[in-house]
């Protein structure tokens, strides 16, 4: 089993470090960074495999795109550096288990807006990405992926590139979401994301930043579908916190969180994922380093 660490913004909010939009997480890379080592290293302590680097606003949805033309590329070197020295820190004199550093290649137009990828601007600002993350980072997440289309575009940036790809999507999670089958944010159906996936030069295929309730049958379609296609690829899940069915509201500002998604309860929500096929578990926005100590607890004792 794999652990992945939690959300960055709300554990820097829960430090006393900067936080709001556009800038998000962001702004503490500018103007805290050592709040953003510190928050890694939490999560590294807390039991984390994989720590990921505090990249995901550093596009010029967030940004700007002046900000991101003129110092975009030492703010993601910086994101880099910063989660790798916390992964060394914590490798130190722990043999038994490496902290490793996943490089984060987040939706470059806007959180939950498939309707504004842009295939010919995508490349380059990924490059700006891949750039500044490459010689600190030990795999790639493409992470809060819409649809097909930005998957395609991060597998295509970083072909190149030796290193492990990781591709996570995010789901719909309104109120309909239960009674239908299981689709990204895009309208795309699960099941033709892991048919992709199961071709793709990919190594995991994960789902993210979508309630709890949605995950475990988007993990049982694709299991089914990796069998049936005798492929052994990953699959995990790291589910976020948000209060309600924000379907297109990310970008906006801070979102409520739910009260009934503890350390205890977000186990068992990881047991049913387990149970459907994931063995990579982690958190989104609002689960926190007390999440990831409990997971990391209570997955190892079980698995």
């Amino acid at each position: 089993m794999i652990i992945l660490d939690g959300g960055m913004s709300r554990e820097l909010q829960r430090i006393g470090a900067p936080l709001r939009q556009p800038e998000w997480s962001a702004l503490a890379l500018m103007l805290t960074p050592e709040r953003v080592k510190q928050v890694h290293a939490e999560f590294a302590a807390a039991g984390a495999d994989i720590i990921t680097t505090n990249s995901y606003a550093l596009v010029p949805f967030h940004i700007g795109e002046e900000r991101f033309r003129d110092e975009g590329l030492t703010l993601v070197s910086l994101a880099g550096r910063l989660a790798r020295q916390a992964a060394d820190e914590s490798n130190q004199g722990h043999a038994e288990r490496q902290t490793r550093v996943a490089g984060s290649l987040p939706p470059i137009f806007g959180s939950y807006r498939p309707d504004l990828f842009d295939p010919v601007r995508a490349g380059d600002y990924l490059g700006v990405l891949i750039a500044g993350l490459r010689s600190s980072v030990d795999l790639w997440l493409g992470e809060t992926l819409s649809s097909l289309a930005e998957a395609r575009a991060v597998v295509q940036s970083v072909k190149d590139d030796a290193k492990p790809v990781w591709i996570s999507f995010t789901l719909k999670d309104g109120a309909d979401a239960a009674s239908d089958a299981p689709r990204l944010r895009s309208g795309e159906t699960v099941a033709a994301a892991a048919t992709w996936a199961a071709e793709a030069e990919i190594d995991a295929i994960l789902f993210n930043c979508s309630r709890p309730e949605v995950m475990a049958p988007a993990v049982a379609t694709t299991a089914g579908i990796f069998r049936a296609a005798n492929v052994a690829k990953a699959i995990g899940v790291y589910a976020n916190a948000f209060e309600g069915h924000l379907i297109d509201e990310a970008n906006v500002t801070l979102s409520d969180l739910r009260h009934d998604l503890d350390a205890a309860s977000y186990c068992d929500w990881a047991d049913r994922w387990v149970a459907a096929g994931a063995t990579i578990i982690g958190g989104c926005c609002g689960i926190g380093v007390g999440h990831i100590h409990g997971l990391a607890t209570h997955l190892r004792g079980t698995a």
